[in-house]
């Protein structure tokens, strides 16, 4: 079941962007784009993520932020306020890195399609200012903007079962 809605997902959001090509595991390592670009592998996708985390190490909101798309939006963990605009991520940002989180993923599928690709799990934020952990479910949404891949949705939210 679990396949099935990370299948209905990615298709609908390869409907949404006009681009309903998927990729399959199989295809992956030899299809190439017509702009020449070649599909990412599953380790390059999973490698955003850390890229993304190394940027909240940085303590710098602004570093954070450029991981993310000038149209995208931030669904995050801490707040019920859902930021569109890079001031908002910003602003959110800068509370959220006070207490100088690390994020690790628990567990994780990814699916790529042309220029998207969804990374969705479970991780764990470890908060090293307060030692507090917060389990949570994640999924980034990335769309390549012809240079470089660029979060375009980020939704977290905590676990609700204790």
């Amino acid at each position: 079941m679990k396949a099935l809605f990370s299948e209905l997902l990615l298709i609908a959001c390869l409907l949404i962007s006009g681009c309903a090509t998927t990729i399959s595991n199989s295809d992956k390592s030899s299809l190439a784009f017509t702009d020449n670009r070649v599909a990412p592998t599953e380790q390059e996708i999973a490698s955003l993520f850390d890229r993304w985390n190394q940027s909240l190490q940085s303590g710098d909101p602004q570093k954070v932020v450029a991981n993310y798309a000038e149209q995208s939006i931030l669904l995050p963990t801490v707040s019920n306020k859902p930021r569109l605009t890079s001031a908002e991520k910003v602003d959110y940002f800068r509370h959220f890195l006070e207490n100088r989180p690390t994020g690790e993923i628990n567990m994780r599928q990814i699916q790529i399609g042309r220029d998207f690709a969804v990374d969705s799990g479970l991780y764990t934020f470890c908060f090293a200012k307060t030692r507090d952990k917060v389990r949570a479910r994640y999924s980034f949404t990335y769309r390549w903007d012809g240079k470089q891949w660029l979060i375009v949705s980020h939704h977290s939210s905590a676990m609700p079962e204790k």
